[in-house]
């Protein structure tokens, strides 16, 4: 991965956030996020779009086609899409998170196979990891994978999957092996799945939060693995994604600073144009005082993000910044989309305004991938208290 030093990195950083700036503009203005809100889809033309800017292709290394660029990179553009259309932005996530694995994981075949296509926006991968059952207990999977005849055979259901019904593969943690060490996780598995053929069927979710992200419920009937079934080493799959958990947690942080963001701007400028008793009512206390806190709020969510992306970049151990980043932004971006609606009162009901979407998609960001709960937890254990779960 390319590492840009920091005295270019804010130059370069300016640049790209123009450049989407523009694109969002031209792709993305707020009517047609409505649009595309209300008929919860991403078009798959606006991935590519963004491919034949560079932008899918920011994780990929440069010999299948990508630009191996510094992991601050991948943040801005979360965190702008975050605050233009946060479904889009969830997705874009799960096509970081591939590329990441991909790299870290896939074979050179693997790689060759899928990553020229992703870098295009074209391939794209999900991952088919929780189930009814299990979110973030994934040891305790029930997908089981049975190998017949040279083949390897998956069966079992998945669940919130975000862009299974666009993507042509899906990377499928099942059981393929009894544990032999007495640890849950040893004997599962990542193998990679086509999602064109009839053992696979992806069924959309109605979702309140994130609407065009594609979230979806996946179920595999004796679905058929690729050629190269395994995704990294046999039995464990499960060890291999912890090493992906903390981009994850980093990217869900940098997309809530971007919902947050936007709805502050939205209230402040409605407190600045509307007007009550002869005076806008951002002159009066009981609404600036909830806009200066929103503000704090997320400016110390900002700082704690670009703390744990530093130590990332660097190569350094985040594991905790990660958490708190993650928690931190995504009760900041709750908080923040709901003063914001008491500012606009009547108006924030409307659909005029766009201030109940970012609070439907910030309550996302406190549940998933890992809920604010289990943040709460892991933090807890690095000060040195008693594992609780």
């Amino acid at each position: 991965m390319t590492t840009v030093d920091d005295s270019s990195l804010e130059v370069e950083l300016k640049a790209l956030e123009e450049t989407l700036g523009r694109w969002l503009d031209e792709n993305l203005d707020r009517s047609r996020v409505r649009e595309l809100d209300e008929a919860r889809t991403v078009p798959v033309e606006l991935w590519r779009s963004l491919g034949d800017l560079g932008l899918t292709g920011l994780r990929v290394p440069k010999e299948y086609g990508g630009a191996d660029a510094d992991v601050r990179f991948d943040y801005a553009v979360i965190r702008a899409l975050g605050g233009r259309y946060a479904s889009m932005a969830a997705g874009y996530m799960v096509i970081s998170m591939a590329a990441k694995f991909m790299t870290m994981h896939g074979s050179r075949d693997q790689r060759a196979q899928l990553l020229p296509g992703l870098a295009r926006g074209e391939d794209l991968i999900s991952f088919g990891l929780t189930e009814p059952d299990t979110g973030t207990d994934l040891a305790a999977v029930k997908t089981r994978a049975v190998e017949k005849s040279g083949r390897w055979l998956i069966s079992g259901q998945k669940l919130y999957i975000t862009l299974a019904a666009d993507a042509k593969h899906l990377v499928v943690l099942c059981r393929t092996d009894e544990s032999t060490s007495g640890q849950r996780s040893d004997g599962l598995s990542l193998l990679l799945v086509p999602t064109d053929q009839p053992g696979v069927e992806v069924r959309r979710l109605k979702m309140s939060g994130l609407r065009g992200a594609g979230t979806t419920e996946v179920f595999l009937d004796q679905a058929v693995a690729a050629a190269e079934p395994f995704v990294g080493e046999r039995g464990k799959g499960l060890s291999a994604l912890l090493g992906t958990l903390n981009h994850e947690r980093i990217l869900q942080a940098f997309l809530a600073v971007g919902i947050g963001e936007t709805a502050w701007t939205d209230a402040r400028d409605y407190a600045l144009s509307r007007t009550a008793f002869g005076r806008p009512i951002g002159a009066f206390q009981a609404v600036q005082h909830p806009l200066a806190e929103s503000f704090m709020d997320l400016r110390s969510s900002r700082l704690m993000c670009d703390l744990a992306a530093a130590k990332e970049a660097k190569g350094e151990q985040c594991g905790l910044e990660a958490a708190m980043a993650k928690h931190i932004a995504g009760e900041a971006a709750v908080r923040a989309t709901d003063r914001a609606l008491r500012i606009q009162a009547a108006y924030g009901l409307t659909e005029e305004s766009d201030l109940m979407r970012y609070h439907r998609d910030a309550r996302d960001m406190v549940s998933g991938p890992v809920s604010n709960e289990m943040a709460r937890n892991f933090v807890a254990e690095r000060c040195g208290l008693p594992r609780s779960y």
